[in-house]
């Protein structure tokens, strides 16, 4: 089970403002720190580990920058959807970030609110309504690299390559 404070984002969110065109080639160390800067500037500091960001429809939309990779450097728990852009989805598999489609999802919390998310049946609570929801189920091999860090640590440890260099 994941458990986290929401935050509440709308439809067609572009990575374009999850990881802004100048920080493409800076370290992810600073590329997190620039997420959402354009339309929520103290967001980043306000986020706390294993929070979860709730949104519409079409989250993700755009080009193929890693942003999935800077949703999971700043901690965050998740994403649940109304639905993911299909790219970025395959980005949240590939950089081991939580990504779950789940109808009535945007409606059914504020911001704020507290959602907890059960893996085992693809559930979701609003711990302050009561509201349960069904989420679209993860195929069990992209559950795996999701919850194992993505596709290099699980090649990693399965000894099929070499770890990589630090930055």
């Amino acid at each position: 089970m994941i458990a986290g404070r929401v935050w509440k984002f709308g439809d067609n969110i572009s990575t374009d403002l999850m990881l802004p065109r100048p920080f493409m080639l800076r370290p992810p160390e600073e590329q997190k720190l620039a997420v959402f800067a354009a339309t929520r500037p103290d967001w980043v500091a306000q986020v706390r580990s294993g929070d979860i960001m709730v949104a519409g429809r079409n989250f993700g939309t755009g080009s193929a920058r890693p942003a999935a990779r800077s949703l999971r450097n700043l901690g965050l728990g998740g994403l649940l959807a109304e639905s993911i852009n299909g790219l970025f989805l395959r980005n949240c598999v590939n950089f081991g970030f939580l990504a779950m489609e789940c109808p009535g999802v945007s409606e059914a919390f504020e911001e704020g609110q507290s959602a907890e998310v059960f893996l085992d049946d693809f559930t979701v609570l609003n711990r302050e309504t009561g509201v349960r929801l069904k989420g679209v189920p993860i195929p069990g091999a992209l559950l795996e690299l999701m919850q194992g860090g993505g596709v290099f640590p699980i090649l990693e440890a399965r000894g099929l390559i070499e770890p990589l260099p630090p930055h």
